[in-house]
């Protein structure tokens, strides 16, 4: 049931943030699809592992992979899938606590927590780059194929 609520709270927030960063009306149903699938990857791996940053990574690389694949085929920019993508990955929540936890002058786990968010947010970034990579790679590939 949890599982469930996950899923369709992840549709409606990354298509609602696909209206926010004024994508077009065809794609907001897939950039919600792109964010839920995204965001269930994280949530059964950061349950089964219990290490958000590896889920997060996992997370990205299929968001942003999937976001060129689609951005190819629809003949579209691949920032309108990958931005709408990776904001339930953003690790807003752990920020706020960690600068909430530092007006409160509790240090230690103010650094904990921001040693966490930038482990997740280094994920992000690096997520998005290793797939472009990939990316590149395939194109490549398919390159040689043609000329061979």
């Amino acid at each position: 049931m949890a599982l469930i609520a996950q899923v369709i709270t992840s549709f409606l927030a990354t298509g609602a943030f696909g209206i926010i960063f004024n994508a077009p009306k065809e794609t907001l149903v897939k950039c919600g699809l792109i964010g839920m699938g995204g965001w269930v990857i994280y949530y059964l791996l950061e349950s089964y592992t219990g290490n958000a940053v590896f889920a997060t990574l996992s997370a990205t690389v299929f968001i942003a992979v999937l976001s060129q694949e689609l951005a190819k085929f629809y003949k579209t920019p691949v920032i309108i899938f990958s931005v709408a993508g990776i904001i339930p990955l953003v690790p807003g929540g752990l920020a706020y606590d960690a600068m909430r936890n530092f007006v409160e002058n509790d240090y230690n786990s103010a650094i904990g927590l921001a040693a966490k968010v930038l482990m997740i947010a280094g994920a992000i970034a690096f997520g998005l780059v290793f797939s472009e990579v990939i990316n590149q790679v395939i194109r490549k590939i398919r390159q040689n194929k043609v000329r061979t």
